[in-house]
């Protein structure tokens, strides 16, 4: 008998309810918003500011030493044969018709530093058009660490004169950095800085120029002669015209500058601001076909003459200090003395670090992961020395009272040697990590004349390096069959 079958009713699977007006369907979560990447203080430069900047600082490192050689040679003049000293640096020459029937040490602060500032000029208008500074975010970290490597050193000078009831005459001595002399102690001591820093020790060295030739433009202009100035002032513009016209040659623009230089002498404000306007006019932008722009061409030119012959002549003839009898120990018993001492050791240190770790933690940016704020330390005191500017800047705060003058330029040398033994001790304590830095920053090991870190997104490199590596492997193969051929041959008989 047949069992009956049971029906079941056919169901339809459950569909997902359609959306209505009345019912949307939930959107998908929204991603959260990310964080833009933190921008990196003291990071790899481009390829062309890394070349141009080492050409630079050979040239500055070679000038520091010879320098450095002035200074030593100046101070053993002045301590040995002081009267033959005096003697060389105060023997006028010179047409006094024009008005300049100037001493020896005049003519190297106000002429031959003026080769100085126009280089100066030069460097910060590449800078700014092509250079570290050229984008504001770049720009800040040497701009405020440079004002605070300046406020902080002028601020320790005020206070300590005036609680020593000491002249503030000399405030804005100890805020200069003499970029040739720092060099020459990392050449003496042999460190070799890693890029970035080499680069903000440099870039923070030209912005701190600039603001010294402010101060000596403002502090330091006393009686104008309107009808010099408004001539020099046309000799600029002429200046300024020949350029923009392109002509060319020497025996236009040499007579010019001089002309341009003796006006702006006579005119009562400081002559190395002649030297400054016109680096600045210089073009420093390259156009199609140019390897480079006149005003690099230029720089490249006179940056030997300035660093080899201009400021060590100056540093003959302005670091002739006395040291006889209490000179030294006075350093730091006169409060205008030792004001620059603590100004260029201290202030110098705690403005250009604070300002970098400021700018930093207000622009929420990361330092290089390579580098650490002990590098940026030992750099800032290593900026501590202060002796091209500082002593031009001492001789003008204290002009008529050559007393003074000789223990301002003594406090000077005795601050730049303190700082640059502070700075030897702090980099010889990270040699080793700036060496692999340096070395890997140089490392070409496919030969292409470029360094290896600015080739990493070239398919050509890791073909190159791809084949380098395959033929060493087809070398080693060859050697393991020779080697393996060796050791199965019967051992001979003794």
């Amino acid at each position: 008998m047949p069992f009956p079958t049971r029906r079941f009713p056919l169901v339809a699977p459950p569909t997902p309810a359609s959306p209505t007006p009345s019912s949307p369907r939930p959107a998908p979560p929204a991603p959260e918003p990310q964080d833009p990447p933190r921008r990196t203080l003291l990071g790899r430069l481009p390829l062309p500011e890394r070349t141009y900047l080492a050409d630079a600082l050979r040239t500055e490192t070679v000038g520091g030493l010879i320098l450095l050689a002035a200074a030593v040679t100046a101070l053993i003049w002045a301590n040995t044969f002081d009267g033959a000293y005096a003697d060389v640096s105060g023997f006028h020459f010179g047409p006094a018709a024009l008005g300049l029937d100037l001493s020896v040490a005049h003519w190297a602060a106000d002429g031959l530093l003026a080769v100085f500032f126009f280089v100066v000029g030069a460097e910060l208008k590449r800078e700014l058009v092509a250079g570290q500074l050229r984008d504001p975010k770049a720009a800040a970290l040497p701009i405020v660490a440079a004002l605070c490597g300046m406020a902080v050193p002028a601020l320790v000078y005020t206070l300590t004169n005036v609680v020593g009831g000491g002249s503030l005459s000399g405030w804005a001595v100890p805020t200069a950095t003499d970029i040739a002399f720092a060099l020459a102690v990392l050449a003496v001591i042999g460190t070799s800085l890693p890029s970035a820093l080499r680069a903000f020790l440099l870039t923070l060295a030209v912005v701190d120029d600039l603001f010294a030739i402010l101060i000596i433009a403002v502090f330091f202009t006393e009686d104008l002669d309107f009808l010099a100035l408004g001539g020099a002032a046309l000799g600029l513009l002429l200046f300024h015209l020949l350029l923009r016209f392109e002509v060319r040659g020497w025996y236009v623009y040499v007579p010019l500058a001089l002309v341009i230089w003796g006006l702006m002498y006579n005119s009562g404000v400081h002559a190395t601001i002649a030297g400054v306007a016109m680096g600045l006019m210089l073009r420093c932008t390259r156009r199609e076909g140019e390897a480079h722009s006149p005003g690099e061409h230029i720089e490249h030119l006179v940056r030997p003459l300035s660093a080899g012959v201009a400021v060590p002549l100056f540093a003959l003839f302005s670091a002739g200090v006395s040291l006889k009898g209490d000179a030294l120990a006075g350093v730091f018993t006169r409060p205008e003395t030792l004001g620059v001492v603590l100004g260029l050791v201290v202030g110098k240190t705690v403005g250009i670090f604070g300002g970098t770790y400021l700018t930093a933690r207000f622009t929420k940016a990361e330092l290089n992961k390579d580098l650490a704020w002990a590098d940026v330390f030992a750099v800032a005191s290593l900026a501590g020395i202060g002796f091209t500017v500082s002593l031009l800047i001492g001789e003008l705060s204290f002009a008529g009272d050559a007393g003074m003058v000789n223990e301002i330029k003594a406090a000077v040398l005795l601050g730049s040697l303190i700082a640059a033994v502070l700075a030897c001790v702090l980099l010889r304590l990270r040699v080793r990590r700036y060496r692999e830095l340096y070395e890997a920053e140089e490392l070409d090991e496919d030969g292409s004349g470029v360094p290896d870190v600015y080739e990493q997104d070239d398919p050509g490199y890791h073909q190159r390096m791809a084949a380098i590596h395959e033929e060493k492997a087809a070398e080693h193969r060859r050697r393991a069959q020779q080697a393996g051929a060796t050791g199965n041959e019967p051992d001979s008989p003794a």
